[in-house]
């Protein structure tokens, strides 16, 4: 198996943070992702390694492990068992214990510490989990406002996934199965998706309920009237009552996020009011709200 440089394909040394890792695949997944360069081989390849180098820095005991055993780090796992079992072999007199070993072939490890020892722990296939992958899926927040299919790109493989509406910023899913391949036959790993979602919208998110701040002028603040709003979903007509305050608060249920989950079910929009102070005045403006203090 061919040594692959993680740190080098994410441009990061060994010494890197994970806070550093993290940015540095973020920059590099958005540069490279399939939507921002279609039918683009190159950029679909270096996509696939980011996400690859991603999967195994972007986990403490992943990177762990690949630093210690290099291109077999998914083998660690096996070699502790195996070393434990020649351990417990050597105890009940069928050999000598050579102490602790580092990165070498699996194979040739096996022959050369067992001999027909390690060919008998071959043969009784001893089944192994697969590896747990991690991956990050970079979404707008409208893209979250309705459940849809979206395919993703994971060690080499498309995976197909259903998004639901309401998923947060910072949730991670459990894709069963869709992680590392078994060995001897045991189970795969599963895959773990954690959502990062950008909000380009004018609306501050808490959840399902949704925030927006309004400007009112200070006449419609003071006699009341009509006004539009934006939700999420489209344009509304809202009455404002006379002497309405700065600051003023107002719920329009339902208007909100989707709840995570809940179909047909959503949040509330929550308005404050800001009254703006009248600028350049003109003198006979002025006039009127002299008159008005003098009342």
């Amino acid at each position: 198996m061919e040594f692959i440089d993680y740190y080098k394909i994410l441009g990061v040394s060994k010494k890197a943070s994970e806070s550093d890792i993290k940015k540095a695949y973020r920059k590099l997944a958005r540069k490279y992702h399939p939507d921002l360069n279609p039918n683009d081989k190159e950029a679909e390849r270096k996509f696939k390694e980011i996400n690859e180098a991603n999967e195994v820095l972007g986990n403490p005991e992943n990177r762990k492990k690949y630093d210690q055993y290099g291109k077999d780090w998914k083998h660690a796992e096996e070699f502790e068992k195996a070393r434990q079992s020649q351990r417990q072999y050597s105890q009940q007199g069928g050999g000598q214990y050579y102490g602790d070993f580092s990165e070498s072939d699996f194979s040739d490890f096996f022959e050369s510490m067992f001999g027909g020892a390690g060919r008998s722990y071959q043969r009784r296939q001893v089944k192994f989990r697969g590896e747990d992958y991690n991956a990050e899926l970079h979404l707008d927040l409208m893209d979250v406002y309705t459940t849809h299919k979206r395919t993703l790109t994971v060690n080499h493989k498309n995976i197909r996934i259903t998004i639901p509406a309401g998923v947060e910023n910072g949730q991670t899913i459990k894709i069963k199965g869709h992680g590392g391949q078994g060995v001897n036959g045991g189970p795969n790993g599963d895959l773990y998706i954690t959502f990062v979602i950008e909000n380009r919208t004018s609306f501050k998110r808490d959840k399902s309920d949704l925030y927006l701040n309004k400007n009112i002028d200070l006449y419609t603040a003071v006699l009341g009237g009509e006004i539009t709003v934006d939700t999420i979903d489209g344009k509304v007509k809202l009455k404002v009552k006379p002497e309405t305050q700065n600051g003023a608060k107002i719920k329009l249920k339902g208007k909100g996020f989707p709840v995570y989950k809940k179909k047909g079910e959503f949040g509330d929009l929550y308005i404050t009011y800001t009254v703006k102070t009248p600028e350049n005045l003109s003198p006979k403006q002025k006039d009127l709200f002299k008159e008005l203090s003098k009342l």
